[in-house]
């Protein structure tokens, strides 16, 4: 596998979180989908567990940068699950690059 890898709308590598002003350099699973009910893309996935994240933030949720190579967004942390992964969602242009929608179709 590459050092990360794009496709199907999604990204699986290497990402910073920005959290309470901290850096701290995570491996990341994340996928984006649009939603017809409001017409907004979302993006969600899940953070690698990293001990500074789960010292940093113990049982609670936050806000977060999340940047990987060439792009960032904000969104939303969960509170940790028993392997102290956390999960993370967003709304809007994802932290990741998307691939461009297909030709029209012409007759």
């Amino acid at each position: 596998m590459d050092e990360h890898e794009h496709g199907d709308e999604g990204y699986r590598g290497p990402a910073t979180l920005v959290v309470d002003g901290e850096e701290i350099p995570v491996e990341v699973l994340l996928d984006a989908r649009h939603e017809p009910f409001d017409g907004r893309l979302h993006w969600s996935g899940r953070v690698l567990a990293h001990p500074r994240l789960s010292e940093l933030l113990g049982a609670r949720g936050a806000d977060a940068e999340i940047r990987t190579p060439g792009h960032a967004a904000t969104g939303t942390l969960s509170e940790p699950d028993l392997w102290d992964r956390f999960r993370i969602a967003g709304t809007g242009r994802p932290p990741f690059a998307l691939d461009d929608p297909p030709p029209p179709e012409t007759d």
